[in-house]
């Protein structure tokens, strides 16, 4: 019997978006979310106390078209328009502008969100959605994002700014974090996210 791979449409608007339906990854992630919403305390992912993968934290912007700059801050500040939206520290852990607990990068890649959910695999230049291995996104040395969609082509989207050296995989996190969170605002099911809740989540 073959596998088919979760098919995930592109995360963003194009003039022609791809065909494609919503994998059941998305539809588990949509309850974690509307649960985020309403204000619920969901459990803190695994290993949250002793931390996850190193990090670095620098200055960098992400300019995107026809949307607000995202901002790292030295301090660990994730900021979209000069607004807070996330806290990353040295070990992974990614906290809301409240520093409620969002999700943990582990050492081996995954991304792993509250209440066991898994919010993908994140590399140092690319990152996958849940239950796909293959990318949806990468972050180029230069600094240029780039999207995939389910048949592999290629969308710019803007350029990262201060992503150099090890840098790089905190840069590919945020974007990771930024995609998922517009990817179920975009997802049709109603579900408001806040800017301020993580992936989307």
């Amino acid at each position: 019997m073959t596998t088919r791979s979760a098919h995930w449409p592109t995360p963003f608007q194009i003039d022609e978006p791809p065909r494609a339906i919503l994998s059941s990854s998305v539809n588990r992630i949509i309850p974690f979310l509307a649960l985020l919403g309403l204000g619920c305390a969901p459990s803190k992912p695994a290993r949250w106390e002793q931390g996850g993968a190193p990090l670095v934290l620098p200055q960098a912007r992400w300019d995107r078209p026809d949307e607000d700059p995202v901002e790292i801050q030295a301090n660990g500040h994730v900021l979209e328009d000069g607004d807070l939206i996330y806290v990353i520290d040295r070990v992974g852990r990614i906290v809301d502008e409240d520093y409620e607990a969002i999700a943990l990068l582990l050492p081996d890649g995954h991304l792993a969100g509250t209440d066991d959910h898994s919010l993908g695999q994140v590399g140092i230049t690319n990152a996958s959605p849940p239950d796909r291995m293959s990318a949806w996104l990468a972050v180029r040395p230069d600094g240029s994002v780039i999207f995939y969609d389910e048949e592999g082509e290629q969308f710019s989207r803007g350029k990262w700014y201060g992503c150099n050296g090890p840098a790089l995989r905190t840069c590919t996190l945020v974007t990771q974090i930024i995609t998922l969170r517009d990817y179920v605002r975009r997802s049709g099911d109603g579900v408001s996210v806040g800017v301020g809740i993580g992936i989307g989540l």
